[in-house]
Order: structure tokens, then C-alpha cells, then sequence
């Protein structure tokens, strides 16, 4: 499975909806060779809903509109060959239908992600924090399945260890066990 957030990046995107609460978070992660770039952009559907209401019925407690100048450097970075890898943003004291935590994948959320009923990024995957209280319940994240025709919940699993990390436990580990070792040695004489 291809890696969704990086601990970091998890974290991020954990401290951005805190942060915004009780306005929806907002942002993208980018990828071009391995190289990813966290973008957290400026949800501005309070100031749309403020200048109609009629058409923006909805404020950023329930709702995100991703600042046009974001959209732009997004766009930049495009055309630099990086490529959309997450879409994030969270729910602001939601619950989902049938109980279950506010991070989950709205059919507003899915509309936003369709055009034509095709996803706009569909290599990307959409991920959605739920914050209640002003503090992080839960995080989910959904990627598109075109056999489906519908997005489809992924766990979100931090990448495991790498040869280094564990060699460092391990080594770690076995210099505790001789420090114990020689203590009792030592009390023993």
C-alpha cells in the first residue's frame, strides 16, 4: 500500500485542524520524486458565505473553500512536476450518520472531489480529521476505486521502522541488558 501521511505529516495535519477550530482546516501534500511538500492553505468560505449567503449558504464550520492564491500555488507546483498526493481537511464537531466519528467522507466532500463524476486528482488520497471540542478524534483517509465508482476508507498506518531504527533499538536493548548483567555481577562479589 503506498504510504498516505508520514508521522510528520500526520502530526501536521492533526496540529493545523486544532489549530483552525472551530473553522474547517484546509491543505494539500504534494509529491515529485519522493520529495513532499505540506501546503496548509487559508479557508475562505467565511468570507464567501459573508458576501452571499444565498450561494455560500454554509460558513467554514461546516464548510472549506481553498484560498484562490493556494489554488495558485498549487498550480505552480504542478508545473514543476509535483503532483498531488493528499487532500486534507477536517470536520469541525461532526458526528457521522449511524454514530460513528466525524471523520468521515461527506457527499459534499465527494462532490467536491468529482467533475463529471470522475475525481479531479484520482491518484490522490483525501484525508479527513475530526475535531471535537478543539481536540483531534479521529483521522481517516479515502482514495478513489474507479472498479467502484466511489471513494473507499483506507487505514492510516505510520510507516514501519527502518533497518536503522531497529538495529538502534535493538543495539539499544542489548546495552541496557549488559548494564544490568554487570550491576548484579558487581553486587554479587
Amino acid at each position: 500500500m503506498p504510504l498516505i501521511l508520514t508521522p510528520k505529516e500526520l502530526d501536521a495535519v492533526k496540529r493545523h485542524a486544532i489549530e483552525e477550530y472551530p473553522r474547517e482546516s484546509c491543505g494539500v501534500i504534494l509529491e515529485r520524486a519522493g520529495l513532499r511538500r505540506l501546503l496548509r492553505c487559508r479557508n475562505i468560505q467565511d468570507e464567501l458565505h459573508a458576501k452571499d449567503p444565498e450561494r455560500h449558504p454554509r460558513d467554514a464550520r461546516t464548510a472549506y473553500y481553498i484560498d484562490p492564491q493556494d489554488l495558485l500555488m498549487m498550480g505552480r507546483l504542478e508545473s514543476e512536476g509535483f503532483q498531488v498526493a493528499v487532500i486534507y481537511h477536517s470536520h469541525v464537531d461532526a458526528q457521522e450518520r449511524g454514530g460513528g466519528t466525524g471523520a468521515y467522507f461527506s457527499e459534499s466532500d465527494r462532490q467536491q472531489a468529482l467533475l463529471g463524476g470522475q475525481p479531479m486528482y484520482p491518484k490522490a488520497t483525501y484525508v479527513v480529521t475530526s475535531v471535537v471540542g478543539g481536540q483531534v478524534e479521529a483521522v481517516t483517509a479515502f482514495r478513489w476505486r474507479a472498479k467502484e465508482g466511489g471513494f473507499h476508507r483506507l487505514e492510516i498506518r505510520a510507516p514501519g521502522r527502518g533497518w536503522h531504527e531497529r538495529a538502534a533499538v535493538a543495539a539499544g536493548r542489548a546495552w541496557a541488558w549488559l548494564h544490568h548483567f554487570t550491576l548484579r555481577e558487581r553486587k554479587l562479589r
